[in-house]
């Protein structure tokens, strides 16, 4: 089974490394979040499918919750949940007849969509006052703020 889901990773022409005789793990190169690890276990009746997306959130957490189900019921073969630490991940299982290219093409195209395009809005509403800290923080040392550029809204007004 290991064969058929690294010889479908070639074909797609994915970035990925085979973790021992059961899993393989794609980096997709995100924009918002700059590199997602998918994880791709066979197991004995399917497919798993597992990406970080965040850490838990340290504030509003229930905003992050109620935007990520909003989202849930958009996404094809993967839904956002949380582990026991609350991290947020995307997990989903597929049929082993759905390791071909194609699917796994769909599937992890859907991974980085949702990962990449959930990524501001988590950190926004999860982090908020850490964001606006480092804004205060970096602005006050003259360190560069390119990396919080996205959120150039929370920046801190004189």
């Amino acid at each position: 089974m290991i064969e058929q889901l690294t010889a479908a990773l070639d074909e797609i022409g994915a970035d990925y490394r085979q973790d021992g005789p059961r899993a393989a793990v794609v980096t997709l190169p995100g924009q918002r979040k700059l590199a997602i690890a998918c994880g791709l276990v066979i197991e004995d009746h399917a497919l798993r499918v597992e990406a970080f997306v965040a850490r838990r959130p340290e504030e509003d957490r229930e905003a992050v919750w109620a935007e990520l189900l909003r989202r849930n019921g958009k996404l094809y073969a993967v839904s956002f949940a949380t582990d026991e630490n609350e991290d947020i991940h995307l997990v989903g299982r597929l049929p082993h007849a759905s390791i071909d290219a194609d699917e796994l093409d769909r599937v992890l195209g859907q991974v980085l969509v949702a990962a990449d395009e959930s990524f501001n809005v988590i950190l926004e509403l999860g982090f908020k006052t850490s964001i606006e800290a480092e804004w205060a923080w970096r602005l006050a040392r003259g360190e560069s703020t390119r990396n919080l550029e996205a959120f150039e809204h929370l920046r801190p007004r004189d």
